[in-house]
């Protein structure tokens, strides 16, 4: 299948890259059609109680999403003008304000004190009202809902919570994307042309694997939706683990040019030479993203199943359309030809094999202040303060609402009406009261007071508190999301909400943020682990050996501890999911340059000659290759971790921009006297370590005299 797949792509290169180009069409159609999720709680269990609740408050009680709009220095009449309409806005439920609902005329003083501190500023300067929506958070519903909301408010209202911060991301991602992506493209192609001697050859390059992340892209309208944060790093991380396998065929390319005088005969030998030993380097990248799958956290899966199908379309881009743009640009690439940075680094690693045991000391001592600073690394628990820059909107009107009203957060219990009395009620909500940082309690008795029946109550009245044998109650809370104060404020409530009623839920963003980090803590020892037993299972297949796959990935999780422990040394904080992704990324990206020199070792070692002098002229044969691939994923990353403004993305970027260096160090200065001192025991440990394969029957060399097109 292979061989007639090269033949016809060598054959008919024109048609190939017309194909390649006409198959764009359907790609950015479904690029057009895939909707991006900017709501990272969606992604939690929905087994955990706070999305049941979320569930409730979706449906029945249509509050999918919650927003605070405070009006500030403003008289109650325009507080009751703005309510009528945003109440007439698409994707609204309702609102809740006092100006609204008891009346514009009604003095602060006259209400009881759960709603005055509630919609009221201590300085009496603020009035504030709720704001519920149809459809969850993200739903373009209701980020349609945000942006005509912000457009009937003057510049005196603010629009705070989660749904008003998932619109910013939204807006924001929007912005920077395209920028990002080019300079990511700009450099990589700077890289790539100082490290190659073409002028057009890192274009063919880039060009190809340009087509491999729209098709990949357009190819997600299968899951229906993806998140913003793989929409953020896919196209990144595509262009930089695949760029080294583009450069493989290159090289094999050029090697064959040499026993076969028609250059399509060469690439379809390198096509056929490469699609084999790409299939092979590449499941290691792929085991890495296979990982994050196994996450509880739906984040993990979302991120791995999208790059998975991206390394797969990217090998399948280089194996088929590759070789058609090389062959058409063939004479520009031999044409436009400039001097590169090739340094020969033989000296180099002349001198790391005859200290090679003092190197093996250095790698050894490393590990010990890597682990500790590692463990000791601060992770952050916040998606709000540390989300986007302090010039964001929603977080302008978070720090106006906790300023004004001691508001951070909101939570909702939800109970059942059949569960509790009056009188149960009214003692749960002064239990509630005592909590640290509740600052208020709001219920359906803080608008009805117990003295007038149920039977006299308006039914629209009834039913924004209870519907379908549930009731609500809405707890302001002082304290930050993913704060130790926060968790102790939830493990409180809830213990004291399940005495009341066992089967009753607390939600609300806060809530589902906890359960976010602790799902994502789970989550990290799982993946992590899984990554490298995956790998160690392909490196000890592909070599054959029990030692070898222990040794190279022992060095890469080196430069991963090493990348993962630098925010201590610097004394600042990564996001929570930080840790699971670049542990499984960096591995998965970064073990090729190590099974590249391992490979390229064992290839010198069978050719026979001294241990010593065959790690010499592996290493200085790989060192370039090394270097062009770490340059470019490199390079891809610091794109985005220089130009985003949402932390979580910046944040991994440039841990995954610095822990490439770090990975590419450890292959050029730590892998090479490490194998030479271990050689010993890999050859007892591996079967037909020295032991060169059996040649294959060669395949004749046609010329273009003895074959027809």
């Amino acid at each position: 299948m292979i061989n007639k797949l090269a033949r016809f792509v060598t054959r008919k290169p024109k048609l190939v890259v017309m194909i390649a180009l006409i198959l764009l069409i359907p790609s950015l159609i479904g690029c057009a059609a895939t909707r991006v999720n900017y709501d990272v709680l969606n992604y939690i269990p929905q087994d955990l109680d706070s999305a049941k609740g979320e569930a409730l408050l979706e449906d029945p009680f249509q509050m999918a999403a919650t927003a605070m709009l405070i009006v500030e220095d403003m008289p109650t009449d325009y507080v009751a003008q703005l309510q009528d309409a945003i109440e007439e806005v698409e994707g609204v439920s309702q609102v809740l304000s006092v100006a609204g609902s008891v009346g514009s005329q009604l003095p602060p003083s006259m209400l009881p004190e759960d709603l005055r501190s509630l919609f009221y500023a201590d300085s009496g300067s603020s009035t504030q009202m709720l704001i519920f929506f149809d459809s969850p958070a993200a739903s373009l519903d209701t980020m349609h809902a945000i942006q005509t909301i912000r457009q009937v408010a003057n510049e005196k209202c603010f629009v705070a919570g989660f749904s008003a911060l998932i619109n910013d991301v939204q807006e924001m991602l929007q912005d920077e994307m395209p920028l990002y992506i080019t300079v990511a493209a700009l450099l990589a192609l700077a890289a790539m042309s100082v490290m190659m001697t073409s002028w057009v050859l890192p274009v063919a390059i880039l060009l190809n694997i340009g087509l491999a992340i729209l098709y990949n892209m357009g190819t997600n309208v299968i899951f229906g939706e993806i998140s913003f944060v793989t929409q953020a790093l896919a196209a990144i991380l595509q262009l930089g683990v695949t760029m080294d396998y583009s450069v493989f065929l290159y090289n094999r390319y050029r090697e064959e040019l040499r026993f076969h005088e028609d250059p399509r005969n060469a690439m379809a030998a390198a096509i056929r030479a490469a699609f084999t030993s790409l299939s092979g380097s590449s499941l290691t990248t792929i085991a890495g993203f296979a990982a994050l799958c196994f996450m509880r956290l739906g984040l993990g899966r979302d991120v791995g199943l999208v790059m998975m199908k991206g390394v797969l379309l990217g090998i399948l881009c280089v194996a088929l359309v590759l070789p058609a743009i090389l062959l058409v640009l063939d004479g520009p690439i031999h044409k436009r030809t400039h001097r590169c940075l090739n340094p020969d680094l033989s000296a180099m690693n002349r001198f790391l094999v005859k200290h090679r045991r003092v190197f093996v000391v250095i790698a050894l001592a490393a590990y010990l202040p890597a682990v500790y600073s590692q463990t000791h690394t601060e992770v952050y628990h916040d998606l709000i303060g540390n989300m986007l820059p302090d010039t964001a909107s929603s977080v302008i009107a978070t720090e106006k609402l906790e300023d004004d009203f001691s508001v951070v957060n909101q939570h909702f219990m939800l109970v059942h009406q059949d569960a509790l009395t009056d009188g149960e009620t009214a003692s749960l909500v002064d239990e509630l009261k005592e909590v640290p940082g509740i600052d208020s309690v709001l219920t359906f008795r803080s608008w009805v007071s117990r003295a007038v029946p149920d039977f006299f109550i308006p039914s629209d009245v009834m039913e924004m508190f209870q519907r379908d044998s549930w009731t609500y109650i809405m707890l302001d809370s002082a304290y930050e999301t993913g704060t130790e104060e926060m968790t102790g404020q939830i493990n409180t409530l809830e213990s004291i909400m399940k005495r009341y009623d066992p089967d009753s839920y607390l939600t609300g963003s806060a809530v589902m943020a906890e359960d976010l980090f602790d799902t994502a803590d789970q989550d990290q020892l799982l993946t992590n682990t899984l990554s490298i037993l995956a790998i160690l299972a392909i490196v000890a297949v592909l070599f054959r050996s029990a030692s070898m796959p222990v040794i190279l990935v022992a060095c890469i999780e080196l430069a991963i501890y090493i990348n993962e422990g630098v925010p201590y040394w610097m004394g600042t904080q990564i996001p929570f999911i930080a840790n699971t992704f670049i542990g499984c990324i960096q591995l998965g990206a970064t073990v090729d340059y190590s099974i590249l020199l391992g490979t390229r070792y064992q290839e010198e070692l069978r050719r026979g000659g001294d241990r010593k002098e065959a790690m010499v002229r592996a290493a200085t044969s790989s060192d370039n290759s090394i270097i062009t691939g770490g340059l470019v994923l490199f390079s891809a990353c610091l794109s985005v971790a220089l130009i985003s403004h949402i932390d979580l993305v910046a944040a991994l970027c440039v841990m995954l921009a610095r822990g490439t260096l770090i990975s590419v160090a450890v292959c050029l200065f730590l892998v090479p006297p490490i194998l030479v001192v271990c050689e010993p025991l890999i050859a007892r440990t591996s079967k037909n370590w020295k032991t060169a394969p059996q040649p294959k029957a060669e395949t004749p060399v046609l010329t273009a005299s003895t074959e027809k097109e």
